[in-house]
């Protein structure tokens, strides 16, 4: 009788032993049952896309997506003006601008040549304006403004002009970093409005030969009235 029940012991630790060793080796990416699905497959949104649901077909249905079309941030309103520490103002334009618009505001801001950032701090501004030109434009236009960058030069990417060859401004480049340009998109979402003007003001010194200071406010409201008329 002993012996029975050591061997129906035996037998049964065998079996639970096979079990938990079956289910631990079974296949990760596809579990029979996952609890919060969120802790495995995170889903990220992009400021104004439209929201989904990431585990079934119908879209979500999150009251304060669907009172924004969807979207899952929600732009400033018409002439909102941002405050940032500084005091370079530039309106918000929440509809898109049409192809003459955007040329007309590219234009009329080649003849913009002085920033709108006060020229005491013209030094510190240059030193800036190169570490976010390194850090956000050198991968395409390059260390040296050839148009020759590592991602250019890899092949994956082609046709980057070179700064030295282009009828460009201070406000012209500001204005293709604020709105993008051909190929190029906008990188507004990645500078502030400060450190636009820095980087642009960066590229005129670094590889146009230099640039005008802003010698009183007027600089400021040349560059607000030319990034406002645009977008509107």
């Amino acid at each position: 009788m002993r012996n029975m029940k050591q061997k129906i012991f035996k037998i049964t630790a065998a079996l639970a032993i096979t079990t938990v060793m079956l289910n631990s080796c079974g296949p990760k990416d596809n579990p029979p049952l996952v609890y919060f699905p969120d802790m495995y497959f995170p889903v990220a949104y992009d400021p104004l896309m439209k929201a989904e649901d990431a585990y079934s077909d119908h879209e979500n249905e999150i009251p304060a997506f669907v009172k924004n079309g969807g979207a899952t941030g929600m732009i400033p309103v018409d002439g909102t003006v941002m405050q940032n520490k500084d005091g370079v103002a530039e309106a918000n334009s929440a509809s898109a601008m049409t192809p003459d618009q955007y040329n007309a505001g590219y234009a009329g801001s080649k003849g913009l040549t002085a920033s709108p950032l006060n020229a005491a701090g013209q030094k510190k501004n240059l030193e800036r304006g190169k570490i976010l030109y390194d850090r956000t434009c050198a991968a395409c236009h390059g260390t040296s403004g050839d148009g020759q960058g590592p991602i250019v030069q890899s092949g994956a990417y082609s046709g980057v002009p070179k700064y030295a060859d282009r009828d460009i401004s201070v406000g012209s480049v500001h204005y293709v970093i604020m709105h993008g340009r051909n190929a190029m998109g906008s990188y507004a979402g990645q500078l502030n409005a400060g450190d636009r003007w820095r980087v642009a003001m960066y590229v005129m010194n670094a590889f146009k030969g230099g640039m005008t200071p802003a010698s009183s406010g007027a600089a400021a409201g040349t560059a607000a009235s030319t990034d406002s008329t645009a977008t509107q």
